[in-house]
């Protein structure tokens, strides 16, 4: 912080009043901030002074921040909102990088869209206009930027990369998304036509005809539908990855026709935690507010091992019997050293039909099972799949019509050999 510029306050000397706006921002960026931490920073800056930039930075982080994923946020707002005074325009090339007639689109940070988008709402009419592009000119530009549908934008979109609106967006896009699951076909038969011959039923028919076999009696084999289990990993590193995934989840729970016997869900991060009850609402911000609340490690560190132990403990017989596929959401970066999660994990596979992984991490092109906790839990699992937007949720049907389809399991063991 010691390389700031100098503060530029507003010649009108209304410091007050921008740092409402700017407290306005932040709140519609996400952060929890209320009347009582606006007068705080006030009141905080006025003891303080504002003669450095560095101390003024400060000043605000303590009145405004209070976790540390908010910290990047606040930091994207900061600069953009006190550093420079056009920063409308900057903030509307993050937003609409075609307006700025660059060819090669970059994409911004989660953290720069979300302070963008917040110090920008209701305040895109009032962006000053260059002389270099007329009104037809940014009228044909960003008529352009139109010509690919929004909704496949969102599918191929990072979950972290996504603003507030888009989040929004996405999640009508997740709630109408589908996981049909095959029936099972069971060793047991019913008395209903199929290929398999029924004796009894055949004598038992003759007997009431004298003895005399007028048709063969037939019988199938009964269907049944397995149970959905989700492990979602809520740590830090997670946190809105797993917002998206339990969005996905609710749509499951509550979708009727998919097939599913029941779905249970399940959050870990440094405890493991029920929600089943939960996602039952049918309501799903009702539902993720209680599940919320049940599951207290949220944003917290990663025990991966120690959570699987419990669930292999306490919950396996109970909800992993006749078959059941379970969802595993997690980057797979445990932060307990002393735990056995290669032989949880192990254990896990054995009490369930399939194994799904889903990491966000397989985002990246370069990904490398590197990490330990990823090099134990990789050997286990029936299938490894990315797990960053729709599009990879919309994948999860076609992994359980294909059990053999491992996705990047086999690549990636290559790896570890």
């Amino acid at each position: 912080m010691a390389a700031y510029l100098p503060l530029d306050i507003p010649d009108d000397g209304k410091l007050a009043h921008n740092i409402t706006h700017f407290a306005r921002a932040l709140r519609r960026a996400g952060l929890p901030v209320g009347p009582g931490r606006v007068l705080d920073a006030v009141r905080a800056v006025a003891a303080a002074g504002f003669s450095e930039r560095a101390d003024f930075y400060h000043t605000l982080q303590a009145c405004f921040v209070s976790r540390p994923e908010h910290r990047l946020v606040f930091a994207r707002a900061f600069h953009l909102y006190w550093r420079d005074p056009r920063y409308l325009e900057h903030m509307m090339s993050l937003m609409m990088p075609a307006v700025r007639g660059v060819q090669e689109e970059r994409a911004a940070q989660a953290a720069d869209k979300r302070a963008a988008e917040a110090l920008l709402d209701g305040a895109q009419a009032d962006l000053p206009q260059s002389e270099e592009h007329s009104d037809e000119e940014l009228l044909i530009e960003v008529d352009a930027s139109q010509t690919i549908s929004t909704e496949e934008k969102l599918r191929t979109l990072d979950f972290e990369q996504m603003s507030v609106d888009e989040m929004a967006k996405a999640r009508r896009l997740i709630a109408k998304l589908q996981l049909p699951v095959p029936p099972i076909r069971t060793r047991r038969a019913e008395s209903l036509p199929g290929p398999l011959p029924d004796w009894r039923r055949t004598l038992r028919r003759a007997m009431r005809n004298g003895g005399e076999i007028r048709r063969f009696e037939t019988r199938r084999r009964k269907l049944r539908y397995p149970n959905l289990v989700v492990l979602c990993d809520i740590s830090g590193s997670m946190s809105q990855y797993s917002r998206a995934v339990l969005h996905f989840v609710h749509a499951v729970t509550n979708a009727k026709g998919q097939g599913w016997a029941r779905v249970h869900a399940f959050t870990f991060g440094t405890r493991l935690t029920n929600i089943t009850r939960h996602m039952g609402a049918r309501d799903v911000d009702a539902a993720l507010k209680s599940a919320g609340a049940e599951a207290q490690d949220w944003e917290g560190g990663t025990r991966i091992g120690a959570c699987l132990h419990d669930f292999n403990r306490d919950w396996s017989r109970r909800v992993l019997g006749q078959g059941a596929v379970v969802l595993l959401i997690t980057d797979g970066l445990d932060r307990d050293p002393d735990s056995a999660l290669g032989r949880e994990m192990e254990r896990l596979a054995l009490s369930c039909r399939q194994l799904i992984w889903l990491n966000p991490l397989l985002r990246w092109e370069e990904f490398a099972p590197r990490a330990r906790g990823i090099r134990q839990m990789l050997p286990h699992v029936t299938a490894f799949r990315a797990g960053h937007n729709i599009a990879a949720l919309e994948g999860l049907a076609e992994a359980l019509a294909r059990p053999a389809d491992s996705g990047e399991k086999a690549r990636l063991m290559a790896m570890l050999d």
